[in-house]
């Protein structure tokens, strides 16, 4: 990893944030601000929010020169998996260099391609991993045993030139999730036969859960136009990322069986005197456009410790939501460029994949590129 150290803010929290990237910012540096120091704190055990003291949080580079870079997971034993969404290649990272693990065969017009990935929460006694792909009819998941050919889990989800949704993970209670977008097709989001529009969940062989919230249905909630976030909270709850239309980008909690709305409403109105869960926050995109998400849990920032970090796409920079969502924070702004997805690292740092070669950014030399957010390692 490389690193350079250029202060370019100061966090509320008495954080000091330093900067490894080739980008400038796209407003001249302020000058730093550090907490004055306070007395040593005892010890504790594990990371304890609130601390006194500032902690510098630099940048540094994990990989570079990936091709549009859409999702990582990591697995028990250590290894990394990483999907580039235009190519359909899946890599795994070895000291920041990509080893091809497999080509899958995409559609990667307008959003689509290889999008996200998960691995088996039995990895490594199966080293199997999950991927969301868009073919030439549909969007679908697929199992892959590593050496192996990807064998389809589930298929026929409407795919389009846009809003595809994508994000996979394991979930707490041990099932797979997926977001899947409307396919440019809105009236399909609120429909419960389509599989547009959804949070869907299955169990790791394929099959629906019998505590699904429509019995032989893998539809968990509906009514999304193009969530691309997807994480839980410290209680568990489901929190998604949602890209609005030409406003409203919104973080929603979402319920089993809930409807989120889109189409009838953009996030936050009501429509029709249908009432819709109240998100958690809204923004604009012009700041946002926001794709991947994820909790800080069990991190190496004690300050930042349970808060909900967020990519932004056209708003080129990270944002950081405290649990209660009033005191939201602007990270990076300008400096990396797009940015596809953000997730906790084993090392308790934060990853942030940068996607300027996607068609609508502006690529560096060495982009796309994989960032490290966190302590000098």
């Amino acid at each position: 990893m490389s690193g350079t150290r250029a202060a370019v803010a100061a966090c509320a929290a008495g954080l000091l944030l330093a900067g490894a990237c080739d980008r400038a910012p796209e407003t001249p540096d302020e000058p730093s601000v550090t907490a004055p120091e306070q007395p040593t704190p005892e010890p504790q055990p594990g990371p304890e929010r609130g601390a006194e003291e500032p902690v510098e949080v630099i940048t540094s580079v994990v990989a570079a020169g990936l091709e549009v870079p859409w999702d990582v997971t990591f697995t028990d034993d250590g290894r990394t998996f990483v999907t580039e969404r235009d190519s359909g290649v899946l890599s795994e990272l070895v000291d920041g260099q990509r080893r091809e693990v497999a080509t899958l065969t995409v559609d990667p017009t307008g959003e689509g391609g290889l999008l996200g990935v998960a691995a088996s929460p039995a990895f490594p006694s199966d080293e199997t991993l999950f991927v969301y792909a868009t073919t030439s009819r549909d969007n679908r998941i697929l199992r892959l045993r590593l050496g192996q050919a990807p064998e389809p889990l589930l298929t026929g989800i409407p795919s389009g030139r846009v809003h595809n949704g994508g994000r996979l993970a394991f979930g707490p209670d041990g099932m797979l999730y997926a977001t899947t977008g409307d396919a440019g097709q809105p009236a399909l989001s609120p429909d419960p036969g389509s599989l547009a529009g959804k949070i869907l969940r299955l169990t790791a062989d394929g099959d629906v859960p019998d505590d699904n919230p429509t019995p032989g249905s893998p539809v968990y909630a509906r009514g999304l136009r193009n969530a691309q976030g997807l994480a839980w909270d410290a209680e568990g709850t489901l929190v998604v990322t949602e890209l609005g239309p030409d406003v409203d980008d919104a973080v929603l909690r979402v319920a089993p069986g809930s409807d989120q709305g889109w189409n009838a409403r953009s996030a936050g109105a009501g429509a029709g005197g249908r009432d819709f869960p109240e998100p958690l926050t809204v923004q604009q995109p012009p700041e946002a456009s926001w794709s991947g998400a994820g909790f800080l849990r069990d991190g190496a920032i004690p300050q930042w410790e349970g808060d909900l970090f967020v990519a932004a796409l056209r708003g080129q920079r990270l944002w950081r939501f405290p649990p209660d969502t009033a005191d939201a924070e602007q990270l990076l702004v300008g400096e990396l460029g797009r940015l596809r997805h953000v997730t906790k690292a084993p090392d308790g740092s934060l990853w942030i994949l940068t996607s300027n070669r996607d068609g609508r950014g502006r690529p560096a030399a060495d982009d796309d590129r994989i960032i490290r957010l966190g302590p000098p390692p």
